[in-house]
């Protein structure tokens, strides 16, 4: 846990500086591409606060989801050296395939999207883009849950942890527009600039696609892989419309909190907080439309989209 910690700390030098490089390169772009959504001050602003708001709360929202990996770590047969190589690459590929998982089911289950919308919340693509994480969102460290096998194989519970925190890390530099793409061997098992900026799209045929963390090979096994072929919009399938960042934090959870105290039965219910977003209570009505292929099969939804 200390390690994940000092990780995160280490890298906020580097995250502000490499955002500042890029926003002096798009002010110094004397031929802005169009397709581009670019940076907006107030944007980066709103981004930057909640990734502060989290930084505060980072150890309390470990705390909630710390005793799930330790718990299964206890009940492990054996346990793997950390001071063996090929346990840190089994580590690592296999955090990825479990943050695969997680990623998925935040933005299928509805519980976990609450969370996982603010990310997508940004109309912008870039480096500020990818500090705006979610804090202290009740039910979200559920999806801690997709550790439980790797401590069950027997890696150590604090080396679960730095695996998550590296594939997340990895993450940071492809959220950017300014990388077109890759060489194509990279392109084809990596996740890159496109893949990514796929993923954070809300426009058809890139909703709810390209969910890899450092592997986009796990989103080619399982269907659920997109080729930038168009331009993509940001955001969401209906944009939250504010720049502060603890509306922008609690958004969606609001929402689902309405749906679910509206709904009329306890199927209504239970089914506002474990189906996709968009899902409705037949017969009922949601108020704000969902991110997600139901967001073009029905009318009427509510707003959803690393």
């Amino acid at each position: 846990m200390e390690q994940t910690l000092k990780i995160g700390l280490y890298a906020i030098p580097a995250f502000l500086l490499l955002m500042t490089i890029e926003f002096i390169g798009y002010k110094l772009d004397k031929d802005p591409k169009p397709q581009r959504a670019g940076v907006s001050a107030r944007d980066a602003a709103t981004s930057l606060s909640i990734y502060a708001l989290g930084r505060l709360t980072k150890s309390l929202d470990k705390f909630i989801e710390l005793p799930i990996v330790v718990t299964a770590a206890a009940f492990a047969p054996h346990t793997l050296s950390s001071s063996a190589w090929w346990v840190w690459a089994v580590a690592i590929f296999l955090a990825d395939l479990a943050y695969y998982a997680k990623h998925r089911m935040g933005h299928r289950i509805r519980l976990f999207w609450a969370s996982h919308s603010v990310h997508h919340s940004s109309e912008h693509f870039n480096l500020s883009t990818a500090v705006r994480l979610p804090w202290l969102i009740p039910g979200s460290f559920l999806t801690s849950v997709v550790y439980v096998p790797l401590a069950l194989l027997g890696i150590p519970a604090w080396m679960i942890f730095v695996s998550q925190s590296i594939v997340l890390l990895f993450q940071y530099p492809i959220h950017t527009e300014r990388i077109n793409r890759l060489p194509r061997p990279v392109e084809y098992i990596f996740n890159t600039p496109s893949h990514h900026r796929v993923h954070h799209g809300a426009n058809n045929p890139y909703l709810d696609k390209n969910y890899g963390g450092i592997l986009i090979i796990w989103d080619r096994l399982f269907g659920s892989y997109a080729e930038e072929t168009e331009r993509v919009r940001y955001g969401l399938t209906k944009n939250i419309n504010t720049f502060n960042p603890i509306k922008a934090n609690y958004y969606e959870f609001t929402g689902l909190l309405r749906d679910v105290r509206h709904a009329r039965t306890w199927r209504g219910r239970v089914g506002y907080l474990l189906q996709p977003p968009g899902w409705r209570e037949p017969g009922g009505v949601v108020e704000q439309p969902a991110r997600g292929p139901e967001a073009v099969e029905q009318p009427a939804k509510v707003p959803v989209s690393v």
